[in-house]
This record gives C-alpha cells, structure tokens and sequence, in this order.
C-alpha cells in the first residue's frame, strides 16, 4: 500500500513558500504524493490554481508526487488545462497524479459563465480531448500542417487520472470510465463501502475489469497523547468521527487502515491533515507515525 498525504496548513503566509516546505517535510517523511485541491473565492485558505502552487513544490523535491485532489475541468479551455498539466508533468519528471473533478457551488459557475447544469457533460468531453491531446493526436487536422500539444507530458500514454466523485451520477461516471474514484472524506466507511462496490460493477459493465488503484481519502492524526487525541476530537467537532476518520494511537491506525483494507479494497490512503488549533509540530509528529506504521 501506498500512502499521500494533503496540505496541513495554508494562508498564514506567503503560500508557495508554506506550501513548499510542506511538500519537502513530505518527502522527507517518506510519502508517496503531496495533494492540493482546488477552490475558489474562499479569502486566505483559497487555492484557484493548484498545478501553479505544485510547480513551486516540484522545484523544492524530486521523488514526491504531486496531485491535485479535484482539478475542476468544466470551468477549464481544455487545451490550456492539457497545455498546463503536461508542462507540471515535464518540470516535474513525470510525478502528477491528476484528480479532477466537477465542482459543486452555483455561484462559482455562474462567475465563470458555465450552466451548473452542464458541468457533467463539460467534464467528460474536456476530459477526452486532454487526453486525445496528451497523446499526440491533432487538435486541428485541416490542409496545412496538424497543430500538436507541446510539450507532451513525460508520463505515456498520459498522466495518472483519478477522479474525485460525490454521488450516484458521478461515481457512475468515475466507474464508465474506467478510472480510479476518490471519495468526499466526509463520507463514512459504510457509505464508501456501497459507493467503491457501485463504482466496480460500473467499470466492469463498460468493459474495465479491473482498476488497480483505490485511493481513499481520510482525516488521519495519531498520537500518543490521550489530552492531544481528545484536542483533535473536540476540534473536528462531530459525531461518528470513527466513521469518516482515523484519530487514535498507533495501534488504533493499523486496526482501521487494515478494515478499509478488508471492506474496500483500500491500496493507496491520502492522509488528510488541517485540523484546526492542532500545532504544525503535532501534525507533523502524526505524518511521522503513518510513515513509521506504513513502512514508508
């Protein structure tokens, strides 16, 4: 199993820099990936184009890979986002692993002069010509001489592909596909386990009988510390936290990553950090016992 972990703080200060020195802490830890999303209009915690901000990490580490947990396609020219994406995967040597996604508020189509109510078919065909794009084939094919993507990413045919799904629609969609699905992490593991089932019998109707990768995306924090686990409780802040995180000691993590294992075919855990008022060196202190307890 391989395991990633998200930006566990942002907006404090100058972001390329914090967002940097996470990524190498990262890296130095041992883990496989260092994931941003992507949102819009939401003041200092804001992150409206992540493959700019995975740029500035790539030229801070060198094994790391760098993903983006819901690159927001319908809003996208899809030749620019193919353009964008393959010059990250190129300065990067091969290390993106695109999670793209739909997106969910109104408002931020609207600003963007795109129908909420296309969003679905906008991702789709977006998705194809990247793709199409990525490998090679023309985007204009007339009498003169075909216009070809450059640079072409370094990953063939193309970078990885996840999609970021919420709902029956668009875990259909993940599943028809044939690409691997990220889940909210809000969800609990019950619900995952019906979603990750439907998104199998899906791929496997539309022809894709097996898709190695099942990435699930889950607040993690472990200590030893019983007044610093009842912290991070009191700041999530919910009931059935169990259900949709992992908050415990060591021994706690291995008996729940081992049932996400059993019950959904888990290969590949993104560690979700930013748990408010916990201090940086505490969730560092939590990355380092993942690592330690995943053999990272």
């Amino acid at each position: 199993m391989k395991a990633g972990v998200t930006a566990w703080k942002f907006g404090t200060r100058g972001i390329a820099a914090e967002l940097a020195e996470q990524g190498e802490i990262a890296e130095a830890i041992g883990f496989d990936s260092f994931w941003l999303p992507e949102n819009h209009f939401t003041g200092s915690t804001a992150i409206p184009v992540p493959l700019m901000l995975l740029a500035a990490i790539a030229g801070r580490t060198s094994r790391i890979g760098l993903g983006t947990s819901s690159y927001l396609l319908p809003i996208r020219n899809p030749i620019h986002a193919a353009e964008e994406v393959a010059v990250l995967d190129r300065m990067s040597n091969g290390r993106v692993i695109l999670g793209v996604g739909r997106g969910y508020r109104d408002e931020m189509f609207r600003v963007f002069s795109i129908p909420p109510k296309e969003k679905r078919k906008r991702f789709r065909e977006n998705l194809e010509i990247m793709i199409q794009a990525w490998q090679g084939a023309p985007i204009i094919d007339g009498d003169d001489e075909p216009v070809i993507l450059a640079p072409l990413p370094v990953q063939k045919p193309y970078p990885r592909i996840w999609v970021a799904a919420f709902g029956p629609l668009a875990i259909k969609q993940a599943g028809t596909l044939g690409l691997p699905y990220i889940a909210s992490p809000m969800e609990s593991i019950s619900t995952l386990e019906v979603n990750y089932a439907a998104h199998r019998q899906h791929a496997a109707d539309s022809g894709h009988l097996e898709i190695d990768t099942v990435p699930v995306m889950r607040t993690v924090f472990i200590s030893k510390s019983t007044a610093v686990l009842n912290s991070v409780r009191d700041a999530l802040d919910a009931d059935d936290i169990d259900d949709w995180a992992i908050v415990g000691d060591e021994a706690f993590a291995k008996d729940k990553i081992s049932e996400y294992e059993e019950r959904l075919g888990l290969t590949y855990l993104i560690a979700r950090g930013r748990i408010s008022g916990i201090e940086d060196s505490l969730q560092i202190a939590s990355h380092e016992s993942l690592a330690k307890l995943m053999q990272l």
